[in-house]
């Protein structure tokens, strides 16, 4: 699921859906290219950056973050 676009577009959130949250913090700028392993991704300027992952289950209740440090 993408986590940009236009507001109101997209997949709606339900209970039972699991998603992985994986913001990337770049030093320099935003563009980004991925390699070709198809997987890695890295800035366009070569900048420094670094990936970070939150797992955040949907219930009826709302969401619980299963990567919550404690």
């Amino acid at each position: 699921m993408p986590n940009f676009g236009p507001p109101g577009v997209g997949e709606k959130l339900k209970p039972g859906m699991v998603l992985a949250i994986e913001p990337m913090i770049n030093a320099g700028g935003y563009k980004v290219k991925v390699l070709g392993d198809g997987w890695t991704a890295v800035t366009e300027d070569g900048a420094l950056s670094a990936h970070f992952e939150h797992t955040v289950a949907v219930t009826k209740e709302g969401p619980l973050v299963l990567t919550r440090l404690s």
